[in-house]
């Protein structure tokens, strides 16, 4: 940064100036931000003034002010200091450019089955970006694929989004949770009507998609079954499921999280299902997107054992 006597000023005075200025005081820069000692501050200070060929600071016994060149010189000596930082910033990524990101989302919980499918669909390309995994309400997943926040991600085919566009993972039958010493646990499968009586958890509306899977099938059994809690996620379900005795019915992935105090039926007759689906932005063209698309589609159309669902049968609690 050249002065007005020919010379050019250093990066640290620019820096040691800056400090001083936004402590209000010489000690406190010393001591906080430049870690030396005041009187080779106060050196500095007095040979960027000589350089400058102005006074910038006024010394009192409060500290320091700005005088009306310090002011100006201040506004410059910070963009000089940003301009040196970004210049620094662009360098190191020439050098060494930043891998590109793939953001995946994960309906809570279906990450345990999922997320090592989709790291063996990405396993030939993981050297060179870099991958960040989330999870949330599939709502909140649709959301933050509209606003680029993911890349893809595993939820429910959520209504009312032209813009995303869905691929079939799985089709996961609702089963009946209940606690383990339920008279219900003694049968190996549960008719719908049996669960007239029992207190009934429901799901809220941030699982709009459950929540209708639910309310047609109770239609189309002909049951009126009125929640007496609705439950905002699986933890808080299978909570009140053994705090109340009350019964549920959640999508199959939830047998991961059932404690000894709770089990598991299937229904009996045709189930109701649920689909995991595979969103993404319909508009989205980016290549890695589109291979991996692929690669999963052709992963689940050749139904190899690492990309199917684990069946009921094996998770079973008695």
């Amino acid at each position: 940064m050249p002065c007005r006597h020919g010379g050019y000023l250093e990066l640290r005075h620019l820096r040691y100036f800056v400090a001083v200025a936004e402590e209000g005081s010489v000690s406190a820069a010393a001591e906080r931000r430049l870690f030396t000692s005041q009187p080779s501050l106060s050196r500095q200070l007095q040979a960027l003034e000589d350089e400058v060929g102005a006074q910038l600071l006024l010394r009192g016994s409060r500290g320091v002010e700005l005088t009306a060149a310090g002011k100006a010189f201040l506004d410059h000596a910070r963009l000089a200091l940003a301009q040196v930082e970004a210049a620094g910033a662009a360098a190191r990524e020439a050098a060494a450019p930043s891998k590109p990101r793939f953001a995946l989302g994960f309906l809570t919980g279906q990450e345990m089955d999922w997320l090592p499918q989709a790291m063996r669909v990405l396993s030939g390309e993981l050297t060179r970006i870099d991958v960040t995994v989330s999870s949330q309400y599939s709502p909140g997943l649709a959301q933050d694929l509209l606003r680029r926040k993911l890349d893809v991600a595993f939820m429910r085919p959520e209504p009312d989004m032209p813009d995303l566009d869905y691929a079939c993972v799985a089709r996961e039958p609702l089963v009946v949770v209940l606690p383990s010493d339920h008279r219900l646990a003694a049968q190996q499968a549960i008719a719908v009507h049996e669960l007239e009586g029992e207190i009934f958890i429901g799901v809220s509306d941030t699982a709009p998609v459950l929540q209708g899977v639910i309310a047609e099938y109770m239609e189309r059994s002909g049951l009126a079954l009125a929640p007496r809690h609705q439950v905002d996620n699986l933890a808080m379900a299978i909570s009140l499921v053994a705090s109340t005795r009350g019964v549920a019915l959640l999508p199959t992935y939830a047998l991961n999280f059932l404690p000894w105090s709770v089990a598991s039926r299937p229904l009996t007759g045709e189930a109701p299902t649920i689909d995991l689906v595979l969103g993404y932005r319909k508009a989205d063209t980016a290549p890695l997107l589109q291979l991996f698309i692929a690669r999963f589609k052709e992963m689940m159309a050749h139904g190899s054992d690492s990309a199917r669902a684990v069946p009921y049968s094996a998770h079973r609690r008695d």
